[in-house]
């Protein structure tokens, strides 16, 4: 976005047309610097205008008011093209925040299909321990059966009486034959309750693989939409590029025409003093600007030292990171594996020849994990490891660091810059795809990890990741954002009507004043 504010110089002259030629002729210098200066850094003087000599300026004087008409119609011509070059920016900017919205929700909906299938092979385990279980149980069963059938119950208890010494002895041995009737009814509850269970088990690994094949579903689903979000982005860039280049031939046309009108109409005498006011100012402003970039230099050169010694926040970036999926990867580098139906049969086997003499082992169950929902959860920021003054400092600290280095559509990490979209052809006409760089929301991850927040890779989900303060209210650490729903850009307040941003293609990480055009009515705060 592009803010300009316009302004005039008067002075006084012998004459009221001397006065008035050396307005329209600053005016004139002062369009011009509009339309060929950069925004955010480009210096604030306009080109020299031309010195004349005396004779030239005495024989130019009767031509001063013949065409001032003609002159601001070509400074509005220009104005006007400037400002459609500054709604196209805005609408591209749109869509490149929709392509960065559909991949956070693509990779979001691979974690939730991993899950599922991690869910998937935890209740096959369980079956399969179930199974174990009923065999160990029946075989038991079959061990008792075998032995009251050789024995023989009644004769045993019979004998048992027989052999018996004195009443204590009886008493033990009916004692005995009690616990033998209780286990026996013990072995059959529980090949009963081994049944059942094995039976849930079934009934849960089917439930949970109907959720896994959804979740993989979605995910599918959403790496068709982030593919088409990006042709989207692509086409419209294209547009915009052939758009931009006839606003610019137009501009270019104005321009020449202006610099005509300009040594025809407006007067060499005009000039002289043009030229005279033009190079005061060109003084003072070089040297604001020097100042200011020798201060601006300065204080990143002392956030990138202090960020450079805080191992903590890069451990804490770090973490975060490798809990991430790379964003701009459309092709999944780990696809999501789902066991089939095909796999190792869990159903279990009732044979119950085993010989009564060889040992069964009995598997340790395990705990199935609960099964996780097929829908994908809004994205929820941890809160801050650090808080205070210290985390607002350390965020503007990492975000400092990074002045000066080039913007790259879909660029940006926790760990630093990273390389653009990589698609063949969406940032092709900036060649982002080879840069390694920010763009606006990766600006605001790296500075916000540190602190040990993890943000999401668009600005509409950032803009709801915090607290929302009204903009008249935002602090130094306070994210700003722009266009509808915040869908179009993100920034770091600094203070004193300063910003920390990565603006567009073609620039880079630079400090502008706050633009109040535009910005969404809230700020959003997560370290206070």
């Amino acid at each position: 976005m592009r803010q300009v504010t316009r302004g005039g110089l008067s002075r006084r002259g012998p004459s009221r047309a001397s006065a008035r030629l050396t307005q329209l002729v600053v005016g004139i210098g002062i369009v011009s610097a509009l339309v060929v200066g950069t925004p955010g850094v480009g210096a604030a003087v306009p080109p020299p205008p031309h010195n004349p000599s005396d004779s030239e300026i005495a024989s130019a004087d009767s031509q001063v008011s013949s065409n001032v008409g003609t002159v601001s119609a070509l400074i509005n011509q220009v104005a006007a093209a400037n400002e459609q070059l500054t709604s196209l920016d805005n609408e591209v900017a749109i869509k490149r925040e929709d392509v960065n919205k559909t991949l956070v929700d693509l990779q979001n909906a691979r974690g939730a299909a991993d899950t599922a299938a991690q869910a998937v092979g935890v209740t096959k385990q369980a079956l399969k321990d179930a199974g174990a279980q009923i065999d160990v149980a029946q075989t038991d069963f079959d061990k008792y059966a075998r032995s009251s059938y050789v024995k023989g119950t009644n004769t045993a208890s019979i004998s048992s009486f027989l052999d018996a010494k004195g009443p204590g002895d009886v008493l033990d041995r009916a004692q005995v034959l009690k616990l033998l009737s209780n286990t026996q009814r013990a072995v059959l509850d529980g090949l009963q309750r081994a049944r059942t269970e094995q039976a849930n088990k079934d009934s849960e690994t089917r439930q949970a693989k109907q959720q896994a094949d959804a979740a993989a579903e979605v995910a599918a689903n959403l790496k068709a939409l982030a593919e088409q979000a990006i042709e989207i982005a692509r086409n419209a860039l294209d547009q915009q590029v052939a758009k931009k280049a006839s606003i610019e031939a137009n501009r270019n046309s104005a321009q020449a025409q202006l610099d005509a009108a300009r040594n025809a109409v407006v007067g060499l005498q005009g000039q002289r003093q043009a030229y005279a006011t033009w190079d005061e100012q060109r003084r003072a402003e070089e040297a604001h600007q020097a100042a200011l970039e020798a201060a601006a230099k300065e204080a990143a050169a002392q956030a990138a030292a202090r960020a450079a010694a805080d191992q903590a926040a890069k451990d804490r970036a770090a973490a975060l990171a490798a809990a991430q999926r790379p964003h701009t990867a459309v092709e999944d580098p780990t696809p999501t594996v789902i066991p089939g139906d095909d796999d190792e049969d869990t159903t279990t086997d009732t044979d119950t020849s085993t010989d009564e003499d060889t040992p069964v082992a009995t598997p340790k169950p395990t705990t199935p994990k609960p099964t996780p929902p097929t829908t994908t959860p809004k994205p929820k920021p941890t809160p801050p490891a650090v808080g205070g003054s210290s985390g607002i400092e350390s965020v503007i600290d990492r975000g400092m660091s990074q002045l000066g280095i080039q913007y790259a559509w879909g660029g940006g990490d926790e760990n630093g810059p990273t390389r653009g979209i990589r698609d063949g052809g969406v940032a092709d006409s900036y060649g982002d795809f080879n840069k390694i760089g920010f763009d606006c929301s990766g600006l605001m991850i790296y500075a916000f990890a540190g602190v040990g927040i993890s943000l999401p890779h668009y600005t509409g989900y950032q803009y709801t990741a915090g607290t929302q303060v009204p903009a008249s209210e935002m602090k130094r650490g306070d994210m700003i954002f722009y266009g509808p729903n915040a869908s179009q850009h993100v920034a770091l307040y600094l203070g004193n009507g300063q910003m920390l941003e990565a603006p567009q293609s073609g620039s880079s990480v630079m400090v502008s004043p706050v633009r109040w055009g535009g910005m969404t009515p809230y700020a959003v705060r997560l370290v206070s």
